[in-house]
């Protein structure tokens, strides 16, 4: 009997339309990919904070956008989105190891992609150019995921 080991390194790729349900079907597709992989430690952070990108892109962005999940290798995952809008977004339009500024108390909103800049180990956004968009990324890896590892 011959035994295949899964790869280290991967990508999975989702065209999203513009939809309230969007988030939904990422985080299902991050379900199913993570547990294909066999990451289960990082699971339930990455499904959350894929659905926080995938939600901004629904909210901010009129047309449809693109999941990417990324294996790194040495468990490390990269989830970027991509969407048209080119506006990169608070938190996202600061440097990366900048401590995450708390939303106001009474705001109903604001606090999504400050999760993934407290949660992720590493994140930002690239303005893709005139009329392409722009991209939002995270990444997690090594033992465990962002903030919840240390």
């Amino acid at each position: 009997m011959v035994t295949v080991a899964l790869p280290d390194t991967w990508v999975y790729a989702l065209r999203l339309p513009h939809d309230p349900r969007a988030a939904r079907v990422a985080r299902m597709t991050v379900r199913a990919a993570l547990d294909g992989h066999g990451m289960h430690e990082v699971l339930d952070v990455i499904e959350l904070l894929t659905s926080e990108l995938v939600a901004n892109a629904y909210q901010y962005a009129k047309g449809p956008a693109s999941l990417r999940l990324t294996a790194l290798g040495g468990g490390r995952l990269r989830v970027s989105v991509w969407d048209a809008n080119p506006h990169i977004p608070a938190p996202f339009d600061e440097l990366p190891g900048t401590k995450p500024r708390p939303a106001p108390v009474d705001a109903v909103s604001g606090r999504g992609l400050l999760l993934v800049q407290a949660w992720a180990d590493s994140w930002g956004g690239d303005v893709l150019g005139p009329g392409a968009g722009k991209l939002l990324w995270f990444e997690v890896g090594g033992l465990g995921c962002g903030r919840q590892a240390a």
